[in-house]
């Protein structure tokens, strides 16, 4: 199968395989498809991979199908080391991710390396810890004595999200610690480090057919993927429309396990008794980082009346400014979005905001550049029914208002559909108990914004989904529980 060549960090050469990873081979689509990769810094093409189709996605299942006849035998302690010796190949190589990610996510290299490559290792030898460790429960009932296995469910699947590449891995290490196969179709707009992976765990020992990776379209290789009635699983990270359509056709197919992480549209609340420096801080963090294109992005941000002016002030002079450009450059800080549908999008939700007079503190436009890259953005005073306060704009746009009381705050919050984060700012701990236990978002975090850990759970409330990423949670979702009960006679 053919590759291609791309330049990464101080312009080193990386070549990344083209075809599709089926049985530890990357092999082209059997009709020939393929799939366009573009750099979003420079608007122009960087590579063309293999696009899977049905037939191909039958294929990857039979290899995953023959593959857990064996693997679902295979002792604890090899999946634990195949794991940790995946982690050790991720940290050798992490600046080639990085640099993946960059180049066709437009990422900065290193928040990359920093966060997105430091929580693939940190998850995989989390979830190698708990490879012998997947432990039932011993009951006596009344005939004599039951007890339940946690066994894998089987073959089962990931669709994964451009927008980072450590979901890739929040995603097979527990999948993998239980016992199971496991196809990952990955995004068409950031195929490349995925297939980098493919490369890494063929290079770890994984049997073949253990983990299969596959690009293509999520309308043709997810939709194939989630209509399988040999798939048993289906984990998903991306819009909440997508995941209707999702657990549509599990329904119309063989009823598979499906998980989901949907959209956010996450709150930071800033009350008046907060360090004021420290709540600036995360907040500009919370709707910047990776310019705004999280699905756990602090995008409403509800700061008390009594420092409002003064917030605005300051949150308007430490966000408005960035340096964009090539995001593997350590001067920048400002890469570019995703694609020009990305960028399209975003400016969209600019101009409702323009034009319908909402307080615009910064930003608003495209900046200059062949690249998709858009200016840092906050409208103030915004209403709670406005557009850009209710929708997920999946851009650096905030949305900002104020609030009187605590019960105000809390209500306004949790007029959303969506519930996955949000983030309390104050120095009161009695508040932020009060305020933390009232909200409807999977994840609160207190005096800060976003922190992921491996051995801390993920998932949304609400529209954003159910099940769990990370934490010993997310092995629930992976497995199957199955109760034995012994009639002992006398």
């Amino acid at each position: 199968m053919t590759s291609v060549t791309v330049r990464g960090i101080e312009g080193r050469e990386i070549t990344v395989q083209t075809g599709l990873f089926i049985d530890n081979e990357f092999v082209p689509a059997q009709n020939g498809a393929t799939l366009d990769v573009e750099n979003p810094t420079t608007a122009t093409h960087l590579a063309t991979v293999s696009a899977a189709q049905k037939e191909d996605v039958d294929l990857a299942v039979q290899s995953a199908k023959k593959a857990f006849a064996t693997w679902k035998k295979a002792e604890p302690s090899t999946r634990r080391e195949l794991l940790n010796k995946l982690a050790d190949i991720v940290e050798r190589d992490g600046p080639v991710l990085a640099s993946l990610e960059a180049i066709e996510g437009g990422f900065l290299y290193r928040d990359s390396l920093g966060l997105h490559v430091a929580q693939a290792v940190e998850n995989l030898r989390y979830f190698a810890g708990w490879a012998d460790k997947v432990d039932g429960t011993t009951m006596s009932i009344a005939q004599g004595l039951a007890y339940t296995r946690r066994q894998p469910i089987g073959v089962c699947a990931a669709i994964v999200p451009w927008n980072t590449l450590m979901i890739f891995f929040w995603k097979l290490a527990p999948a993998i610690a239980a016992g199971n196969t496991l196809i990952i179709k990955t995004a068409e707009l950031t195929p490349l480090w995925g297939q980098k992976v493919g490369e890494m765990i063929r290079e770890a020992g994984f049997p073949p057919g253990v983990v299969n990776i596959l690009p293509g379209l999520g309308s043709v290789a997810g939709q194939a993927l989630s209509e399988h009635d040999e798939v048993k699983k289906l984990a998903f990270t991306g819009s909440t429309a997508t995941g209707r359509r999702i657990m549509q056709a599990a329904a119309r197919s063989n009823l598979k396990k499906v998980s989901l992480e949907l959209g956010g549209k996450g709150p930071s609340i800033v009350f008046d008794d907060a360090d004021i420096e420290n709540a600036l801080l995360w907040t500009t963090i919370g709707i910047t980082a990776s310019n705004g294109q999280i699905c756990a992005a602090g995008s409403r941000i509800y700061v008390q009346d009594t420092i409002y002016e003064k917030f605005l002030a300051e949150f308007s002079k430490r966000s408005r400014d960035a340096v964009h450009g090539d995001p593997l450059l350590p001067e920048t800080t400002k890469g570019a979005v995703a694609s020009s549908a990305q960028l399209d999008k975003i400016l969209s939700y600019v101009e409702k905001g323009k034009s319908s007079g909402l307080r615009l503190l910064h930003g608003g436009e495209k900046l200059p550049g062949d690249g998709y890259f858009v200016a840092n953005t906050a409208f103030a005073d915004v209403g709670q029914s406005h557009s850009v306060m209710r929708e997920e704009i999946f851009g650096p746009v905030a949305s900002i208002a104020s609030f009187s009381t605590e019960q105000e705050v809390i209500d306004k919050a949790n007029d959303s559909d969506l519930g996955l984060n949000s983030a309390v700012f104050t120095n009161n701990v009695n508040r932020a108990l009060r305020v933390s236990e009232a909200l409807e978002t999977g994840t609160v975090t207190v005096n800060c914004w976003g922190l992921v850990h491996a051995n801390t759970s993920f998932g949304g409330m609400k529209q954003s989904g159910f099940g769990r990423d990370m934490g010993h949670e997310a092995l629930d979702g992976w497995t199957v529980t199955k109760t034995v009960k012994y009639n002992l006679l006398n």
